[in-house]
C-alpha cells in the first residue's frame, strides 16, 4: 500500500468507527504532512484549514440558515400547513399529503432535510397520531418527505455544490424545481395508495376554493413569495447569492415582527442557537475538507482517478450509475454536505472529461446524498426521527421501504433524463 494513500484508508476507517466527520478529516491528513511528507511547513496546512471561511461565496450558507431559523419562529410553518390542508385535505390520508406538500413548501424556507423533519415531528406528527394515523407511517412519511426540502431552492446542498464545482448558484437553484415537483407528486401518489389501503380518511369534504383558498394563500403569501424573490433577484443580477441570503434574513425578521407579529424577544436565543449550530456544522466540515482537498491535490489523486476511469472506458451512463452507488453509500455514514465537499473534487475531472453537464451532475449528487440519509441502518434522518417520535429504528426502517423504492426510481429517472434538471436553467439563463 502506498504511504501517500494512507490518509484515504485512515479516513474511511475513522468514518466506520463513528468519529465525527470534521475530526476524522483533520486526523487523517495531519499525520501525512507531519510524518509521511514533512517537507510541507505546518503553517501552510493551518492556513489551508482556516482559508476556506474567508471566501465571500460561503456567506450565503449562514445567511440562508439564519433566515430559515427566523421564519420557523415567525409563524410561517403553521400558515403553510393550513394552506396545504386546504389544498389536499380532501384526499385520502389527508395529513400524510399535508406532510409531503409542507416539505416541498419548506424547501423555500429551511433548505435542510433535518430541519424540516424536526419541525414536522414537533408540529404535524402529533396531530396525525391524534387522528388515528399509525406511528410507523407518520414517522416514515415525515422522514421521506424531508428529502424534498434540500432539492427545492435555496437548499444548502445546492449552494455547496455550486461553490465546490464553481458553477452558478442561480442555475443550481433553478435545477431543483422540476425534480422537486416530481418527487412531491410521486410521494403524494404513494401516500394516496397507502392511505386507501389503510383507510385513512380525508379531513375535509372538498378542497378550499374561491374566497377560502384566497384567504389561505394570502395568509401564507409572505412565505410563498420568498423562493421566487430569491430566484429572480439572483437571475437579474441585483444581488449575489450571499447578498440574497442577507436580504432573506431581513425579510424574515420583517415578516415575523411586523406582519405575523409572532416573533418575540424570547425567540432570539433559540434562533441564534439554531443558526450558529447549523452554520458551524457546515463550515467546520468545509474547513477540514479543505485540508483534505489540499492533500488530494498534492498527491494528484483526482488526476489519477480521472486517468484510471478514462483507461477503463467508462461512458456517461455507467459513470453516473457508479456515482449513484457511491453517494448512496456515503449518505449512510455522513451528512450530505460533507459527502459533496469530499467527493466532488475527486469526480469532477472525470465528469467534465465525459461531457456531463455540471448542473445535471450537481443536482443528481445533491439528490442521491438524501437517499442515503433515509436508508437503513445508518441514515442520518432515521437517527433524527426515531428518538423524536420514540419509535425503534427497525420499525421505522421497515415503514420507509416503499418510500426508499420511490426515491431510487426518482434517482434513476434523474440519472437517465438530464433535461429534467437542465431545462429550466437553460430556459432562464440561456
Amino acid at each position: 500500500m502506498s504511504m501517500g494513500a494512507l490518509p484515504v484508508y485512515l479516513m474511511f476507517a475513522l468514518f466506520l468507527l463513528g468519529v465525527p466527520v470534521a475530526i476524522a478529516l483533520i486526523a487523517c491528513v495531519l499525520p501525512y504532512f507531519l510524518f509521511i511528507n514533512p517537507t510541507m511547513p505546518p503553517q501552510m496546512v493551518l492556513q489551508r484549514l482556516v482559508a476556506q471561511v474567508e471566501s465571500s461565496s460561503l456567506w450565503a450558507v449562514p445567511f440562508f440558515i439564519t433566515a430559515g431559523a427566523v421564519l420557523n419562529y415567525a409563524g410561517v410553518t403553521k400558515r403553510l400547513m393550513n394552506l396545504c390542508e386546504g389544498i389536499v385535505g380532501h384526499l385520502p390520508g389527508a395529513l400524510g399529503q399535508v406532510n409531503v406538500l409542507l416539505s416541498a413548501l419548506m424547501g423555500g424556507i429551511s433548505g435542510s432535510a433535518a430541519s424540516d423533519a424536526a419541525t414536522e415531528c414537533k408540529i404535524l406528527v402529533p396531530e396525525m397520531l391524534e387522528r388515528g394515523y399509525d406511528k410507523d407511517f407518520s414517522a416514515a412519511v415525515t422522514a421521506a418527505s424531508s428529502m424534498i426540502t434540500p432539492i427545492i431552492p435555496p437548499g444548502i446542498g445546492l449552494i455547496l455544490f455550486a461553490f465546490v464545482a464553481n458553477v452558478s448558484v442561480g442555475r443550481m437553484f433553478l435545477a431543483g424545481w422540476i425534480p422537486g415537483i416530481i418527487m412531491t407528486v410521486g410521494m403524494m401518489m404513494l401516500v394516496h395508495m397507502i392511505a386507501k389501503r389503510r383507510g385513512y380518511v380525508p379531513t375535509r369534504t372538498r378542497p378550499a376554493k374561491g374566497k377560502e383558498l384566497l384567504l389561505l394563500v394570502k395568509d401564507a403569501g409572505w412565505a410563498l413569495v420568498l423562493p421566487l424573490v430569491i430566484i429572480m433577484a439572483i437571475r437579474i443580477g441585483i444581488v449575489t447569492a450571499s447578498e440574497c441570503g442577507a436580504l432573506c434574513v431581513f425579510y424574515a425578521l420583517f415578516v415575523g415582527v411586523f406582519i405575523h407579529r409572532e416573533l418575540k424577544i424570547k425567540h432570539i436565543w433559540p434562533i441564534l442557537k439554531d443558526a450558529v449550530t447549523g452554520t458551524a456544522t457546515v463550515l467546520v466540515i468545509m474547513c477540514a475538507a479543505n485540508v483534505l482537498s489540499f492533500y488530494l491535490s498534492y498527491e494528484r489523486l483526482p488526476h489519477r482517478i480521472t486517468e484510471y476511469l478514462t483507461t477503463v472506458q467508462f461512458n456517461r451512463v455507467t459513470f453516473l450509475l457508479m456515482v449513484d452507488l457511491i453517494f448512496v453509500l456515503l449518505g449512510l455514514f455522513m451528512e450530505g454536505g460533507a459527502a459533496i465537499i469530499i467527493m466532488v473534487p475527486l469526480l469532477l475531472g472525470t465528469a467534465q472529461a465525459l461531457g456531463i453537464d455540471m448542473i445535471h451532475f450537481g443536482l443528481l449528487i445533491v439528490f442521491i446524498t438524501q437517499i442515503g440519509a433515509v436508508t437503513p441502518p445508518f441514515g442520518m434522518v432515521i437517527f433524527l426521527v426515531s428518538p423524536l417520535l420514540d419509535i425503534p429504528i427497525s420499525r421505522l426502517s421497515k415503514a420507509l421501504l416503499p418510500f426508499i423504492g420511490l426515491l431510487i426510481f426518482c434517482m434513476l429517472l434523474f440519472t437517465f433524463i438530464p433535461v429534467l434538471s437542465t431545462w429550466l436553467p437553460t430556459l432562464v439563463y440561456g
